[in-house]
């Protein structure tokens, strides 16, 4: 990814759930915000601007909900091994943020992500790691969940690649929403499937007689915003704010009280450009990666993907 940042996975595909780390420079400047109802996460509140500090090491995508948190210390671990971290008189601390996904009724829900799963993504984490699909974090991640997963679409991790001259943006998603994932037309993309095994609205099911009286489901999708522009972290901030506009664009209804939606924003410090630019570009990069996120995706665990319910 940009700026030496390294991708690092590690997933159990007979237990269908997995982990995804972002090792991150030292000159990274780092954000996050929250705005889901139900979000499980470590060190996010630290992150934001006129907070302690201003940077993370890494930053860990995982399913096992907040079970899963358990693998960021196999991370802090990698880390303390080669003197990564905060500075303290008693040496470095690694800051590892962490993001759950809820996916613990998919596959074996007593296999979480763990120290040495988290430990193991840091080893196999690499510049040039771009899979899509049921990869990482994204092992267990499902769309349009409202109607329970046995209803839902297989989703996994997406990403997004942009490039002008020597300005780069980047978004990687894991989604696991309650909603449809929908293309910039408003086609649904992938979501819950009705009787017939087609696409439903799940805006219609929550207004929906059924939906008055009974809604419930277990969500989140996960986003990192990665740049190499120069900017603050109040500037970053401001990146995860236009990161969760692409959140809605691309997942109706998006931030319910049951999607613990989260986006992290990183920017490696190398070029001046127009913050304004790379806020409208936040927006749309985070949103193209919710949809690969599903266009990408292959039916596991006896959840179809989008390219089979079409074919």
């Amino acid at each position: 990814m940009i700026g030496k940042i390294k991708v690092g996975h590690w997933e159990d595909k007979s237990a269908l759930t997995g982990c995804t780390v972002f090792l991150l420079p030292k000159e990274c400047i780092v954000s996050c915000d929250v705005r889901g109802g139900a979000p499980g996460t470590r060190e996010t509140e630290l992150l934001k601007p006129l907070f302690t500090v201003d940077k993370a090491d890494a930053i860990l995508f995982t399913g096992g909900s907040a079970f899963g948190l358990g693998a960021a210390q196999g991370v802090m671990k990698y880390l303390e091994e080669r003197s990564v971290g905060f500075p303290t008189p008693a040496g470095p601390v690694p800051i590892v943020s962490a993001a759950v996904i809820y996916d613990l009724d998919f596959g074996d829900s007593s296999a979480r992500p763990g120290p040495e799963e988290g430990y193991e993504a840091c080893l196999a984490a690499n510049v040039n790691e771009f899979r899509e699909g049921s990869v990482g974090a994204g092992m267990g991640a499902t769309v349009g969940n409202i109607l329970g997963r046995s209803n839902s679409t297989k989703s996994g991790l997406g990403f997004f690649r942009y490039r002008s001259g020597d300005f780069m943006l980047e978004a990687a998603a894991v989604v696991n929403s309650l909603g449809e994932v929908v293309s910039e037309n408003g086609e649904i993309l992938a979501g819950p499937r009705g009787q017939d095994g087609k696409f439903i609205s799940a805006e219609e099911v929550l207004i929906s007689s059924w939906g008055l009286l009974c809604t419930k489901g277990y969500n989140t999708t996960l986003v990192l915003i990665a740049t190499n522009a120069r900017i603050t972290v109040e500037q970053c901030s401001r990146l995860a704010l236009q990161g969760h506009n692409g959140i809605a664009r691309a997942i109706r209804p998006s931030h319910t009280r049951y999607d613990g939606d989260t986006v992290y924003v990183v920017a490696t410090q190398e070029l001046d450009v127009s913050i304004d630019a790379v806020e409208v570009l936040a927006a749309r990069g985070c949103a193209e990666a919710i949809r690969n996120a599903v266009l990408r995706a292959e039916s596991v665990g006896g959840i179809p993907a989008r390219c089979d319910i079409l074919a």
